[in-house]
């Protein structure tokens, strides 16, 4: 063989070996798209239909701002609330976010108002419906109550033939919340109490257990939820929700609503709703108990420790001062833990609650701690509302 005709040779092989390698690169699979990360078992969160509430259909990748009414009210007296339905264009859950069912609660109403604010119905997977003041009537006249004293997270689902507040929860739970798959409640601490961001919820369901862990750096706190409260009557009608709790009532503080809003969009992404991302730092604990520490004299309330603090058992928390005898009592933390929730430095009588302390006790020890505090004082020591005030008369929910 010629030098000539060895390198014609050589071409063509080497032509051949270019397009054997081109062939088979061709025939491999594209690289797969990375789907957005989703919650473990979100896909047991019942799917979106045919999204039709308060007599309109939001058909997918569109958006509409409905009103509801209660109906208890005069007429010509009566205060829509705004109800706003983002109904993407793919599949997924329906999400509530419900805020300031306690009407001061201000916070709560922010963090609805950025998080709504933020989505795109075009990127949207599933639906969101937001209500950011659900007692319209305690928003306009500045208290957590409903005009005739009576607090509305005690009557949920509600009776359509009951008391005023009774049939309000009734019309709110049967229009809107009964569209939901999953639930968030917006609240704060009461009146001159603060709480730590927190999310509340039953940690002994699978599905709201595993709710509770798409919140980013978030404490959660296991609590089943006080009886007529929307959370436990979502749950207990099978839809997944949780309280988060952040701050004080009366104000809105720029902190707690970012941490909110945070926490709410990470639980989207979770879900596989969204698609951005928010990073967090070292995750937070669970807390399966919490214990309220009262005072035992009456006086000046001067607190020793900061929310969010770790405490020991025995380290000082505070001191009553009596502004007449001059005396002083300290208050001390009857187990370590962390402060949760405390009350503002204020006047105090004898029995006030001034600092919640969340215990890190195992989940075996859940249901035997939440056994003994439904024992002790009848559970007053676990109110979901850090103590409702003491001249409220609360009627309980008709059957």
């Amino acid at each position: 063989m010629t030098r000539t005709s060895t390198r014609a040779a050589m071409a063509a092989a080497s032509i051949a070996a270019i397009l054997c390698c081109s062939l088979a690169h061709a025939a491999e699979p594209p690289p797969p798209v990375p789907k957005p990360a989703t919650m473990e078992g979100s896909e047991t969160f019942r799917p979106k239909g045919r999204l039709r509430l308060l007599g309109s259909e939001v058909a997918p990748g569109t958006s509409k701002k409905l009103t509801w009414t209660s109906g208890a009210a005069m007429e010509g007296f009566v205060s829509p609330v705004p109800v706003f339905v983002l109904n993407g264009k793919g599949p997924g859950p329906v999400l509530c976010l419900t805020a300031a069912v306690h009407g001061d609660e201000l916070n709560g109403i922010e963090v609805a108002r950025r998080v709504l604010d933020d989505l795109d119905v075009e990127e949207l997977n599933g639906a969101v419906i937001g209500v950011p003041i659900v007692n319209i009537q305690g928003f306009y006249r500045g208290t957590r109550y409903l005009p005739d004293r009576r607090d509305l997270n005690r009557y949920f689902p509600g009776n359509p033939t009951g008391s005023a507040a009774t049939r309000m929860a009734h019309s709110f739970f049967t229009e809107v919340v009964k569209h939901c798959s999953a639930l968030i409640d917006l609240h704060t601490g009461s009146l001159n109490r603060t709480n730590l961001p927190q999310v509340r919820a039953d940690l002994r369901l699978p599905q709201v257990s595993r709710m509770t862990k798409a919140f980013g750096a978030t404490v959660v706190l296991h609590s089943v939820g006080e009886r007529g409260s929307l959370r436990r009557a979502a749950t207990d009608a099978g839809i997944p929700s949780v309280t988060f709790e952040m701050g004080e009532p009366m104000r809105v503080q720029s902190e707690q609503v970012e941490h909110g809003a945070k926490a709410v969009e990470t639980l989207l992404y979770s879900l596989g709703m969204t698609k951005q991302r928010r990073y967090w730092g070292d995750p937070e604990p669970v807390y399966y108990a919490s214990k309220w520490v009262r005072v035992d004299h009456g006086g000046i309330l001067f607190s020793d420790v900061a929310l969010g603090e770790r405490v020991s058992e025995g380290e000082l928390l505070g001191v009553v001062a009596d502004p007449i005898s001059n005396k002083q009592y300290r208050i001390y933390a009857p187990t370590s833990g962390r402060v949760l929730g405390m009350a503002l430095n204020q006047v105090v009588l004898p029995g006030f609650a001034a600092y919640r302390i969340g215990t890190a006790t195992t989940p075996s020890k859940m249901f035997q701690q939440a056994t003994e505090e439904a024992n002790e004082n009848h559970g007053e020591d676990n109110r979901e509302d850090d103590e409702a005030a003491p001249t409220e008369e609360v009627e309980p929910p008709a059957p």
